[in-house]
């Protein structure tokens, strides 16, 4: 693990003027610690205080409290940056993976990661719980590394080079003394720092799997009693807490153990300068104040080294943490930007081909043609694949085999996703809803949409903008949350360039009446885009173009599976 991880600068800018003043307060303390040491031996020499003295005194304990005023400052703002940029993955995440927009796993499809840019974004992979670990202990454990560590890894590089300086133009054979036992404390601290790191992060990965499944068993906590499953989940949350509680006690074992090696390396190597200086001094090599100031200065060189070994222990947690962060944020995460609603001019629809598509092992090869401008409603049994076709029409999953041809361009690799995605408006089976008001739940369709748009979609569908949710959509009904979904899909086709619409169940679990009302909602959408309906209604597919059975009405059972 690296003493300083760059990608900090990049994705909190707070980092940056934090560590121009480390540098300038650095510089200051070791200039201090130079005049500190001098005047402490020429008042011991003396038998006198001088008022200097005080004044260096009262200068270092004003550069410390200016160190930690700044080291908290720049700690919450790097915080409130993280955290801004892992939700901001999160729900870009869901936009750029469902026009719709839709939750990562409502493609219903077994997902795998394709390369390039069909790549999963790592932000699905996540558990719930384990993203809220991150942005809430993982992120404040970053405190210790801003406010210990870091500062100590700035004076770790300036002050013993400052020190040598001094105790060259003194004393050159100490400083001699000094440089060869000095590489000592940052290897022994490199050799221990690793094998900690390692233990640190499996720690992290522990407290990260006790969180995602106490978050799990809390939100299935209703079905688990229901069927007498809740008290045998203790055992489980039992066994995880004790492993993080093992690895957690090996962590802290191993800081006290590393601890005490710095400080024996440190020790022992004050102490060869001492019988140095003690030698000289009694043969009258060596003047009684020049030897003082060499005894006192020499301990300085190796403290902050010894400190940082020490903080980094401390700091481990929230670089591991990190880590995770990093590694969850796609490329490009914090990059993303929105073009301005109602500013893009929308283009020609374009004509889509299925070329032989089988979209995962085990389906059979779809040829289908998507003419522009037209609708075409995709009919077929349950476990056929018409989900996993709008998956790879949305660039989610690589294809087993085939293509999909859009104006003849294959799409795949070297195709812009962004562009194609914000072209499609998708509205995915089951509509991830999040606790919130419909309105902002509409509005995660396009972020940043104006309110009076927001309501004319939610108007356009018959929902109530202004109805609060709880977690996962509770308080609407299933054919409610379609209305929402569609509402989705309204936003987008009102304020992007959508020319692509593609929708999954659109009608599902609503009654005739409803359904008949939004079928015709979506006619006036689908008129001019190239869409396609996948559906098991055929009321909805008579309102469509043209009609596709896939498979064939003939297909063996056996073919389906």
């Amino acid at each position: 693990m690296r003493p300083f991880d760059p990608r900090l600068a990049r994705y909190a800018r707070a980092t940056v003027p934090y560590l121009l003043a480390c540098v300038l307060l650095g510089t200051a303390a070791a200039a201090l610690v130079i005049a500190q040491s001098w005047l402490l031996a020429h008042a011991i020499a003396a038998l006198t205080v001088p008022w200097a003295l005080l004044a260096v005194f009262a200068a270092r304990a004003a550069l410390a409290w200016l160190q930690e005023v700044a080291a908290h400052r720049a700690s919450a703002g790097v915080k409130a940056q993280l955290r801004a940029t892992v939700l901001h993955a999160v729900t870009g995440h869901a936009e750029r993976s469902s026009p719709g927009v839709a939750a990562p796993d409502e493609v219903g499809v077994a997902k795998r990661p394709a390369p390039g840019p069909m790549q999963h974004s790592p932000v699905e992979h996540t558990p719930s719980g384990g993203l809220a670990a991150l942005v809430t202990r993982g992120v404040d454990a970053l405190d210790p590394y801003f406010a210990r560590y870091l500062p100590q890894l700035v004076l770790s590089l300036i002050v013993p080079v400052v020190v040598l300086v001094a105790l060259f133009s003194l004393d050159p054979a100490s400083a001699v003394i000094v440089a060869v036992t000095l590489p000592l404390i940052p290897m022994f601290g490199v050799l221990i720092g690793t094998y900690t790191a390692a233990r640190t992060r499996r720690q992290w990965r522990t407290l990260s799997l006790l969180a995602g499944h106490f978050s799990d068993v809390v939100s299935g906590l209703a079905t688990l009693k229901v069927f007498g499953r809740a008290r045998a989940q203790l055992d489980q949350v039992e066994r995880v807490s004790e492993d993080h509680r093992k690895a957690t006690m090996s962590s802290l074992r191993i800081a006290f153990l590393s601890a005490l090696a710095l400080e024996l390396a440190a020790t022992l190597s004050v102490a060869v300068v001492a019988v140095s200086v003690g030698l000289r001094l009694v043969h009258g090599g060596l003047p009684f104040e020049t030897a003082l100031f060499v005894l006192i200065l020499a301990p300085e060189a190796y403290l902050p080294l010894r400190q940082v070994g020490t903080q980094f222990h401390a700091a481990q947690e929230g670089l591991a943490a990190a880590e995770e962060i990093f590694a969850t944020l796609p490329p490009a995460t914090a990059r993303d930007a929105q073009a301005a609603p109602g500013l893009v001019r929308r283009k020609g629809t374009p004509e889509v081909v299925f070329d032989g598509l089988v979209a995962r092992p085990g389906l059979l090869p779809l040829d289908l043609t998507l003419e522009a401008g037209t609708s075409t409603a995709l009919m077929g049994p349950s476990g056929s694949g018409k989900s996993s076709v709008a998956a790879v029409l949305l660039g989610l999953v690589e294809p087993a085999s085939g293509r999909v041809l859009v104006d003849g361009t294959p799409l795949g690799e070297g195709t812009d996703w962004e562009s194609w995605r914000r072209a499609v408006a998708w509205m995915p089976q089951r509509p991830y809803l999040f606790p919130g008001t419909v309105a902002e739940n509409i509005a995660l369709a396009v972020p940043g949409a104006p309110e009076d748009a927001v309501r004319e979609a939610a108007a356009a569908t018959g929902t109530n903008p202004d109805l609060v949710l709880g977690e996962h959509g509770h308080g609407l009904s299933a054919g409610q949350r379609q209305r929402v979904a569609l509402a989705r899909v309204h936003l987008r086709c009102a304020l992007l360039p959508v020319t692509v619409l593609l929708l999954d169940e659109p009608t599902a679990h609503l009654d005739a009446t409803t359904e008949l009302d939004l079928a015709h909602g979506i006619t006036r959408l689908a008129a001019t885009r190239t869409t396609l309906v996948i559906t098991h209604r055929p009321s909805l597919a008579h309102q469509t173009t043209h009609t596709t059975h896939w498979p064939t009405p003939n297909t063996p059972k056996e073919a389906l599976l």
